[in-house]
């Protein structure tokens, strides 16, 4: 690098250099990432400028004419990166895939704290935009960074602190996922796909309350509100057109399910319900029975504490504690008995069964018995008053579900692609928007300029329907101009143009009437970093 200081033809293919290799570290042929040729004489101001890893690179005295600012310092280092670099959507963060509970809880951020996490990762030097998913499962950021690759390192920073786990232990079990790759994620999440239940439709309504949080917080703004907004289009439509959420996939909703299609009208309300044990499988089965319309039921457990924790989460269902003596009684009374204890040995033996009372209209008992081992005998099933489901009865629904559930899943994807391609035309489409208001404002000053001269020419004796048709005949003249040069600065998936084209076409109208409004935006964006950081 000591020839830098020598020639400015050798600075020049350096950092060309350092544009591949920032290109290979992104593992992108160079078709999908090219930056414009980097400018750097041996009159440059900044004394170093940093290597794609951060490394602060030296210049010799004789190439440094004065003292760079801050701003300037930013601007030049890591080979004008941000001239080089476009904003990228990033989603960084842990989930059940790939991080063990002990590390997501230690991450975790109430609702309420989402606000201010949002302010907090935006007062980093990179980070323009951020949004915050943390539910039981993930604990997901999606940012807008200046730079890819220090963004992440930030984030990973931040993270780290706000935690107390370390940055080698977060990047081992972190997701990382860049632009296309980062929304296609969040689209499936939102889905249901990435579920730990496919096709799950709790989380759906999680990114709904993401944006309902952010909404007026500076920071979620529009490309991180935009991409959120689209996951929640996408979840939907998902949802409708491919009904991937029907079919119990769980055997605890399997029964409760398989019991509701045995009642009379497929209904709780007249039913007696009772629950023996209130354990994991347990508390699953009275959340779906509530979830189905039950809103009455007798609950059978040892001790009363772990009902009155699910009494708190159910506050609109009325929850009766008995204590396991009780069993029997409440069994006489009940016309639906669900079992889900970890008892070695049966509750319910074809001899007590037996003398039950008979259920009304009728109708035989149901046994729905989820416990392994069987806490119902199996010589129950061969009593005509009572009618018993095991395990392995429920595991065959749950199968065949889950089967028609991966089959939806595929259709889901379908619909995923085309809705990122949506995204994708659509976010493109920002970039040339400045240029487009800029270009614009620059024929109306020239229209407006040229009409004015026109009236003063022509005196004051111009009638207001003279004046009225000259304006009409600039502003159509003005119009037909613009058509062709706006029409190829669209990618909203309304025309042929590639984005390649398009910014091609954006670059090329800077040029020729020195908008220069890349620079001008980037520069502002770097200015209120700055600004930010010296306060």
């Amino acid at each position: 690098m000591a020839a830098l200081g020598r020639s400015s033809a050798a600075a020049t293919t350096s950092l060309s250099s350092s544009s591949a290799l920032f290109r290979r570290s992104l593992h992108l042929p160079p078709s999908q990432l090219s930056f414009p040729r980097a400018r750097f004489s041996v009159n440059a101001t900044c004394p170093f400028f940093s290597d794609n890893n951060g490394n602060k690179i030296s210049l010799p005295q004789d190439v440094v004419a004065s003292k760079p600012s801050p701003l300037e310092l930013l601007k030049t280092s890591a080979a004008d990166r941000y001239t080089k670099e476009k904003s990228s959507i990033i989603c960084i963060g842990l989930n059940i895939h790939t991080a063990p509970v002990e590390m997501r809880e230690k991450l975790s951020i109430p609702e309420s704290h989402w606000a201010q996490v949002i302010k907090d990762l935006c007062a980093l030097n990179h980070i323009e935009e951020a949004a915050v998913l943390s539910t039981c499962n993930r604990m997901e950021i999606y940012v807008v960074a200046l730079s890819q690759h220090r963004g992440v390192k930030e984030v990973t920073d931040w993270m780290s602190k706000v935690s107390g786990i370390s940055i080698p232990e977060l990047r081992e079990h972190q997701v990382l996922l860049y632009n296309a790759y980062a929304a296609q994620h969040l689209f499936e999440v939102a889905s249901g796909l990435d579920s730990l239940v496919l096709g799950e439709g709790q989380i759906l309504a999680q990114v709904k309350q993401v944006v309902k949080a952010g909404q007026g917080v500076p920071g979620f703004d529009k490309k991180i509100s935009g991409l959120f907004k689209q996951a929640i289009s996408v979840g939907k439509r998902v949802r409708t057109e491919t009904n991937i959420s029907s079919g119990s996939v769980s055997v605890s909703s399997a029964a409760v399910e398989l019991a509701l299609m045995k009642l009379p009208d497929s209904s709780f309300a007249d039913s007696g319900v009772l629950v023996v044990g209130a354990g994991k499988m347990g508390k699953l089965v009275i959340k779906h029975l509530a979830a189905k319309g039950c809103r009455k039921m007798v609950v059978v457990n040892r001790t009363e504490e772990k009902v009155n924790a699910i009494r708190k989460e159910l506050k609109d269902v009325e929850i009766l504690f008995r204590p396991i003596s009780d069993m029997l009684a409440c069994a006489a009374e009940a016309d639906v008995i669900f079992t889900s204890t970890t008892s070695e040995s049966s509750l319910f033996s074809k001899e007590n069964v037996q003398m039950l009372p008979l259920v009304s209209h009728g109708r035989r008992r149901l046994f729905v018995d989820i416990s392994i081992p069987r806490n119902v005998e199996p010589s129950v099933s061969d009593l005509e008053t009572a009618l018993v489901y095991n395990v392995d009865d429920l595991k065959e629904v749950v199968a065949a579900n889950k089967e028609d559930r991966l089959q939806k899943a595929e259709e889901a994807r379908g619909i995923i692609l085309e809705e990122l391609n949506k995204f994708e035309a659509w976010k493109d489409s920002l970039e040339t928007v400045p240029t487009i208001k800029k270009f614009r404002a620059y024929v109306e000053r020239i229209r407006a300029s040229e009409m004015e001269k026109c009236l003063s020419k022509m005196g004051p004796d111009v009638s207001k329907q003279h004046k009225d048709a000259i304006y009409a005949l600039s502003m159509g003249i003005v119009n037909k101009l613009l058509h062709g040069p706006m029409q190829h600065l669209r990618c909203d998936g309304k025309n042929d143009s590639s984005l390649s084209e398009v910014l091609e076409n954006m670059r090329a109208l800077n040029r020729m009437y020195d908008l220069e409004t890349e620079t001008s935006l980037i520069e502002e964006k770097i200015r209120v970093k700055m600004e930010r950081v010296q306060k």
